[in-house]
């Protein structure tokens, strides 16, 4: 088939393949449920995030490691541990340091270089005051160490949750953002990321324990195990996690360039076989997501899945905790880990640069693995649910947990945002725009705002994106299309492309490229973009065959309401339609002289810019205003149910 490219000018757009193996391959019934039992979990979790305030007597300090020290028995709902803090105070003065931590954790004793600290309070507010003996020096790095007990108080939702699998009990976390404080003494903010961790877990020797990083020791003495997990990445608190149970574990191992990475999977005995099937197609994925948005983002140590019972899944840093291993709720968790863990939105506004692109990138895995049944059914059931409200993507109520989480807006809606950024830009620099958005050192393994990754994409599109950031993204509502065509004896097909909007007060207008499929006789076709910057807009084409049929949008590009498509009759005799007077000053009259009701009439100036369309009426004589138009020569087209004809009008 070949392409066209209509700009006004005529030329070849070239897309660029990916050479990965296809399957065709249909969703399943599971994985088409899995989304919206994820976006359910996720919007339960965002209660704890709405009411969350980062605590002000934590931000006079930096945290730079964690010794993370913990006893846990799964049988037992219960922790006890050691947490050390390495900080370094902000300022001069620094006398006392806080930290967030539930009233259900009991202080057992608080070591400051090798040396007990009996002045310490927990106070009202969930906050663990320490004072010291005498003030510390700003900008040096300093260390101490609480030791603590108690019985959690879960948030509902999993901060800390002790349940149980075909028998075997189980006890994992799940802190996602701030619920950390109920189980550990930390650091909840959204802006101090801790530059590394080592996690130490002892539990009974019949269990194993599953967290971030790599495993460096397991160590056992007495009937008991401790498990040595080190992580050397920045992360949140809300990220750090680990899972007990009696884990079968396997490893699918991922080449990633001239490096193999383990992909470490530890897995509820009874679901073995469904697992290794589920990791064993996520290895493609990885790949596919480290070629386009650049190398898997913690590939020194490891990526994995840990089996939990919770509802979804858990982007939970270099191992996402999933209830099963459908291939579209693993393809989700796995791009969170570039969009989301690595960058990470600035504001519940902008929750699309997280899970738009989670969703987005599940599409993409979808086209260039799955094969083209699988990309289809992705793209209408995402379109589909976008159009279902007239929303923006951008969250003008953060106050709202549903809001937020709107499988229509932040999800699929954030998802066609991307998709049709990726159209209109083309692959290569939507792909390389993604790519440096994601490996931007202002923003990697930091936080992002809309207009960063705009600027990105500009910058490789060499395109201004602002009016199309703001129609979609801060913007309500889709449009809907209606096209007229005919073609003309000297091949020449003339396209008359308009639109409403199902949010005129907020977008009245919305320009994109858009393609159309023109068919022929004996298989004949080509795709012709318009591109469209103004309603009823004309648009002249050659077309070296006989027009059959136009095809809207064929591959599914566009977010729009729908398209409605006429052909317009053959081209009426001179006689039958007369123009009065000509030249007019301030009306003119349309008439003809067949019975043929007038259906539209647009008038144009010989630049081709349309100044005036009249429509939705069906008398033989109309009588149009010229009030609006300038002095000079324009074109009048009049179409009526038996065909059209152009004629100029003289405006004096």
């Amino acid at each position: 088939m070949h392409k066209i490219n209509f700009l006004r000018n005529v030329g070849l757009t070239v897309l660029c393949a990916f050479p990965f193996l296809l399957k065709a391959q249909s969703l399943t019934e599971t994985e088409a449920n899995n989304l919206d039992n994820l976006i359910t979990a996720e919007r339960k979790t965002a209660t704890a995030k709405q009411n969350f305030a980062a605590s002000p007597f934590t931000a006079n300090y930096d945290l730079k490691y964690h010794r993370l020290e913990w006893n846990v028995n799964p049988s037992v709902y219960y922790i006890s541990g050691a947490i050390t803090s390495h900080f370094v105070p902000k300022s001069n003065g620094f006398s006392e340091i806080n930290f967030d931590m539930e009233a259900s954790l009991e202080v057992d004793s608080i070591l400051y270089h090798g040396q007990p600290i009996t002045d310490y309070t927990e106070m009202e507010g969930d906050r663990l005051n320490i004072a010291f003996a005498d003030t510390l020096p700003a900008n040096t790095l300093d260390s101490i160490t609480v030791y603590y007990h108690g019985e959690p108080t879960s948030t509902g939702f999993g901060s800390f949750i002790k349940d149980s699998h075909n028998g075997t009990p189980v006890i994992w976390t799940l802190s996602e953002p701030y619920g950390a404080k109920e189980w550990w003494p930390c650091k909840q903010s959204l802006n101090d990321k801790i530059d590394s961790i080592d996690i130490w877990v002892t539990t009974p020797s019949i269990y194993r324990v599953a967290a971030n990083g790599l495993l460096v020791d397991s160590i056992a003495a007495n009937a008991h195990t401790t498990y040595h997990w080190k992580h050397k990445y920045p992360i949140a608190a809300y990220l750090v996690a680990f899972a007990v149970t009696n884990y079968s574990s396997y490893t699918d191992p991922v080449p990633l360039g001239t490096d193999t990475m383990p992909m470490l999977n530890y897995v509820y005995p009874e679901n073995m076989n469904t697992a290794k099937t589920g990791t064993a197609a996520l290895v493609p994925v990885i790949q596919l997501y480290s070629q386009l948005f650049g190398t898997y983002p913690f590939h020194k140590e490891k990526y994995g899945h840990a089996q939990f019972g919770w509802g979804g899944g858990m982007e939970h840093q270099t191992m996402s905790f999933v209830v099963n291993y459908a291939f579209d709720l693993l393809a989700h968790e796995l791009a969170h880990q570039w969009f989301g863990d690595k960058v990470t939105c600035g504001s519940w506004a902008e929750i699309w640069l997280n899970e738009g692109f989670a969703t987005y990138c599940t599409g993409i895995a979808m086209e260039k693995l799955r094969g083209a049944s699988a990309w289809n059914s992705w793209k209408n059931a995402t379109r589909n649910s976008a159009l279902s409200q007239t929303g923006s993507v951008f969250v003008d109520d953060t106050t709202s947990v549903d809001r937020v989480f709107s499988s229509t807006l932040s999800y699929n809606k954030g998802a066609m945002v991307l998709h049709m950024l990726r159209w209109k830009m083309g692959d290569t620099a939507f792909f390389n725009g993604l790519n440096n958005y994601a490996n931007d050192t202002a923003l990697a393994y930091k936080y992002a705002h809309t207009s960063q990754l705009q600027a990105h994409l500009e910058a490789t599109s060499g395109q201004d994106l602002t009016e199309f950031i703001n129609d979609w993204v801060y913007g309500r509502g889709f449009p809907r299309y209606n096209l007229h065509y005919h073609q003309s004896p000297d091949s020449v097909l003339h396209i008359t492309l308009g639109q409403t909007t199902t949010a005129p007060t907020s977008v009245d207008f919305f320009e994109m490229p858009v393609p159309v499929r023109v068919r022929g006789a004996g298989n004949k076709d080509t795709i012709v973009v318009l591109n469209h910057t103004q309603n009823n807009q004309q648009f002249d084409v050659t077309i070296p065959f006989a027009v059959t049929g136009i095809t809207f949008d064929p591959d599914r590009w566009l977010l729009y309401g729908n398209a409605s498509i006429t052909a317009a009759k053959p081209q009426l005799s001179d006689k039958l339609v007369h123009l009065y007077p000509n030249p007019a000053q301030n009306q003119v009259i349309v008439a003809t002289t067949d019975q043929a009701p007038i259906q539209r009439i647009q008038i144009k100036d010989m630049t081709g810019r349309t100044h005036l369309v009249a429509e939705g009426f069906a008398q033989t004589q109309q009588t149009l205003s010229l009030n609006r138009l300038a002095t000079g020569l324009y074109l009048i087209e009049i179409q009526t149910n038996k065909g059209f004809i152009s004629k100029k009008l003289i405006k004096e």
